[in-house]
This record gives structure tokens, C-alpha cells and sequence, in this order.
């Protein structure tokens, strides 16, 4: 019970108009597939929660974020995949992060941010100029990209996966996406 990435999208269209919402979601969606490789987990499935974790999040108040999506893909994904969904906004569903997937999309989300935003002050602000090393010390640096919560990000660790590994992990991902998020070089 997994909707194909096709499905997802349209899903997305009819519940989600911002544009730069959806290339976060397809960047979460990218991150969370190549941690499932990495993880021995399904790519389908964790790529897909990753894809429509924040589909209720132009519908639904902060506090009911999560909690209308899980309803809103009940029957369409499975339980676990809900309640990853709900747990990625656990401070206010009161859904507790206790699986690798609500981990894991805990963590994409916030590395998401963190690494567009190292892409946006490059000079071609593409992906292409963003190294592991970069997203590093982009890391370490609090006043950049502010938005990016360093605590979520290194939920990587509860996977056993080292925050220089995640990095890695994560842009590598976000490459297979760049021209889809408006990240890719650009045609010449």
C-alpha cells in the first residue's frame, strides 16, 4: 500500500499551491529515499512520506500540521508511514518520533533547509558548488540559515548514521532533484 510518486504529485497539486513548498517537499522526498538505501529500507515508501509530509501545511494551523496529513493519506499509505508524517511535527501532535522513519523525516526536513540555503548564496546558486565539507560548516555556523533546527538535524544520529555522513547522504540525494527544486546548473 504505496502510492507511486505520480500519484503523490497530483496529491500535492490539489492540496499545496506554493511553488518553493513543493520543491521542499521534493527535496524531503529525495533525502528520505537515500537514507532508505542507506538504511536497507524501502526507497518507495520512505521517499513518498518524505514527498507528502507537509501536504496539509497550507490547509491545517502549526498545531494540526501532521495530524491532517496522517488522515489525509490514511488508507492510501500505511500506519507506520502516518505516523511518521505526524511525528515530524511531534511538539504539537503529540505524536512521538519512535520509528526509523519518523526519525529520518525529522531530520531530512531540517537538513533540507539548511542545504538549499547553502545552494542560494553560491554564486551559480546551484547544488553543484555545494560540497559536504560547505554544508559542514554551514553546520556549525548558528546564524546561518537560523530555520534549519541543528537538534532535528542530527536525529541522524538515533539512525547510526554520523551528522558528516547525513551531509553527505543528503546533498548526494538533493543532486538527483537540483533541476527540479531550481537547484540544477543552468542550460547554457
Amino acid at each position: 500500500m504505496t502510492m507511486d510518486r505520480d500519484s503523490a504529485m497530483r496529491l500535492i497539486n490539489q492540496h499545496v499551491s506554493n511553488d518553493n513548498l513543493k520543491k521542499h517537499m521534493v527535496a524531503v522526498g529525495a533525502i528520505m529515499r537515500g537514507l532508505a538505501s542507506r538504511l536497507g529500507e524501502d526507497q518507495n515508501l520512505w521517499g513518498t512520506v518524505g514527498l507528502v509530509h507537509d501536504i496539509d501545511f497550507e490547509e491545517t494551523s502549526m498545531k494540526e500540521h501532521g495530524n491532517k496529513s496522517s488522515q489525509l493519506l490514511g488508507g492510501v499509505l500505511p500506519k507506520e508511514a502516518t505516523d511518521a508524517i505526524a511525528a515530524h511535527n511531534f511538539e504539537n501532535t503529540g505524536v512521538k518520533p519512535d520509528s526509523k522513519m519518523a526519525k529520518a523525516l525529522i531530520a531530512s526536513d531540517a537538513v533540507s533547509g539548511l542545504i538549499v540555503a547553502a545552494a542560494l548564496v553560491m554564486p551559480s546558486k546551484s547544488l553543484s558548488q555545494v560540497t559536504a565539507d560547505t554544508l559542514s560548516k554551514k553546520l556549525k555556523d548558528k546564524d546561518f540559515a537560523r530555520g534549519a533546527d541543528r537538534g532535528k538535524i542530527r536525529y541522524c544520529e538515533q539512525l547510526g548514521i554520523s551528522t558528516t555522513d547525513f551531509l553527505s547522504i543528503s546533498l548526494e540525494s538533493l543532486h538527483t532533484v537540483s533541476r527540479d527544486i531550481g537547484l540544477g546548473d543552468s542550460m547554457a
